[in-house]
């Protein structure tokens, strides 16, 4: 300790939002440089590093070979892909001395496809599985909670080459339990959810989360074992509903409801239902939002759902990707009078079909999608497209029809699985791997064939297969750290056995210095603090570092004794130092 170059700290750094950041700061493992970009020390480059081994040594296993890519790469293949103008500000872009155009790799698809390109040929030559562990950068437009959103970050991707898809689904699976693997030595609690593939592409998908309340996403599982990513969630329509019993729609003087709140108390109070209280769920709300795509054109699109329900943007986000979505400002509503906010209705927009009594002086060039549960035959409230005027017994199909259906209102607690396994319940988790079937995307646009048994060009089938390597430290922190620091399991921990050497004299130090040199010669990695500090700063020390396993030797050394202390379970055990070194080699398990 007197040697390590770390220095631990007493305050909390002040952009620390989750404990995991705080307490790799605080401990010396990490080290802010820039919003969302941070340097590794040496005790937290030893717990990657031990990430690191536990991926590798699964992909190894499971027959993957592994290569590595630069990080600035060209832009010509990422423009064969369109993800050169799809990735958006998310790209960092840049140019050489020659005016050349290059980025810094936010993920390598393109780079294995050509490399395979460049060297196979045959269908003897698959199946094929590549992988690197490498640094990759995304532009976050807001980096946060340390590790677990950054712009620069180490990951594991890897990529499968197949003939056919019996091929790709051997593979995909082949990967997928090799992750089961990653995750269970690395000790998380974690599970395999239903995903989308983003921008990415692809069919099946799932994502590995750890499961922790302080994660970025929110997941859904039943009773039943349905679990998916809540993006991936998708709602079964109700059946269709007979509306030959519905009256004509008509509009009602609603004024001052320009929430669907104040809206719901009007209907109550101006035109009871005699069966039924009116509620925000009988109410059609519609939200519009400015499309923005990475070309940067953009257009409207209005989305028509239950007025319970909100709009879950991350759930747009994955619907709409690569575009961004962005509400519409004042300015936006004064350039299209046509959407009179707050009392927007289906009369105005998507195809124009709906009847002209309810407000419209016609269509708009807007698209117009619809949840779900807007299903034909089902009655509404809905706005008129007049200030003050709302629309009763409005009927989709009827009255209206819409674009297309977007299944992106908020998943509540209880809502039903859609495979009818139970009522879900929403928990939070951090995603940690990310699994793929790609499909022939990248391979169509950058020309990967081989030929086949028959002497044929066929386009091989990928997988893609991503692995937050960084991430995994600050998620393993997450998990195991308390109010006293950091609390490593031993497959991660930067030493396996932390000495201190507690009281004043030589022989206490001696002896600390002897038993860590012992257990260094048995394998064990050890941390020995032989500062001129007091046995309180060591012990906080030591519990901050999260080392498993501190071995105390002071007071007890008169009696030939040493304290063993368990970071994790605070067991302590008195062990004649006599037997400590195989006591320890034991613990260790070495």
């Amino acid at each position: 300790m007197s040697q390590l170059f770390v220095r631990t700290l007493r305050e909390d750094p002040a952009d620390a939002e989750v404990p995991s950041h705080r307490w790799l700061v605080r401990a010396g493992y990490i080290r802010r440089t820039a919003p969302g970009i941070y340097t590794w020390l040496p005790l937290g480059l030893r717990v990657l590093q031990n990430v690191e081994r536990i991926v590798r040594e699964e992909m190894d296993a499971m027959g993957a070979q592994e290569v590595r890519f630069p990080a600035l790469l060209p832009r010509e293949p990422y423009e064969a892909t369109r993800r050169w103008t799809e990735y958006g500000p998310n790209l960092f872009r840049l140019k050489d001395r020659k005016g050349a155009d290059y980025l810094l790799g936010p993920t390598h698809e393109e780079m294995f496809t050509l490399l395979v390109k460049d060297l196979y040929s045959s269908y003897k030559d698959l199946p094929l599985s590549l992988y690197q562990i490498q640094t990759k950068y995304r532009d976050e437009a807001r980096p946060r909670a340390g590790l677990l959103r950054g712009r620069e970050f180490v990951m594991k991707d890897s990529y499968s080459f197949d003939v056919d898809d019996a091929g790709l689904a051997a593979s995909y699976e082949a990967h997928r339990q090799a992750y089961i693997r990653i995750f269970e030595r690395l000790g998380l609690t974690y599970v395999i959810v239903k995903a989308m593939s983003g921008a990415m592409g692809g069919s099946a998908s799932e994502e590995f989360l750890a499961v922790s309340a302080t994660g970025e996403d929110t997941f859904v599982r039943s009773p039943g074992g349905y679990a998916a990513n809540v993006e991936a969630v998708s709602i079964t329509p109700p059946p269709a509903q007979d509306a030959s019993g519905i009256a004509p729609a008509h509009t009602v003087d609603t004024p001052n409801t320009g929430t669907i709140v104040e809206l719901v108390d009007v209907a109550n109070a101006q035109f009871p239902r005699p069966d039924r209280a009116w509620t925000a769920a009988d109410t059609l709300k519609n939200v519009v939002f400015k499309l923005v795509r990475p070309d940067g054109t953009s257009e409207l699109l209005v989305v028509g759902l239950p007025g319970d329900r909100d709009v879950d943007t991350k759930r747009l986000e994955a619907a709409i990707a690569p575009a961004e979505a962005t509400p519409l400002t004042d300015e936006d509503f004064a350039a299209n009078p046509g959407l009179v906010k707050g009392y927007i209705g289906p009369a105005s927009i998507g195809d124009g079909s709906a009847t002209s009594h309810l407000g419209a002086e016609g269509p708009l060039k807007v698209r117009y999608l619809t949840d779900p549960r807007v299903v034909p035959g089902t009655a509404w409230i809905t706005g008129a497209n007049i200030v003050d005027t709302h629309a009763v017994d409005v009927v989709c199909g009827r009255d209206f029809t819409s674009d297309g259906v977007l299944d992106v209102a908020e998943i509540r607690e209880g809502d039903p699985a859609p495979d009818g396994s139970g009522p879900l319940s929403l928990a939070r988790g951090i995603e940690m791997g990310h699994i793929f079937q790609l499909g022939r995307k990248y391979a169509e646009a950058l020309g990967l064939k081989v030929l086949d048994e028959n002497g044929k060009l066929v386009t091989v089938t990928m997988g893609s297969y991503g692995v937050g390597v960084s991430r995994a430290v600050a998620a393993v922190a997450e998990a195991t750290c308390d109010e006293r620091g950091l609390a490593w399991p031993r497959a991660l921990a930067p030493f396996d056995v932390q000495v201190l050497a507690t009281g004043k004299g030589d022989e206490i130090l001696q002896a600390a210095t002897t038993l860590a040199e012992q257990l260094d010669a048995r394998g064990v990695h050890v941390l020995l603090d032989d500062r001129k500090a007091s046995p309180g700063v060591k012990f906080t020390d030591a519990e901050l570092l999260g080392v498993p396993t501190a071995v105390v030797v002071g007071r007890g050394l008169a009696e030939g004794l040493v304290e063993v202390r368990d970071r994790a379970t605070g067991e302590r055990a008195e062990v004649p130092l006599v037997n400590a070194v195989d006591y320890l080699v034991a613990v260790v398990g070495r």
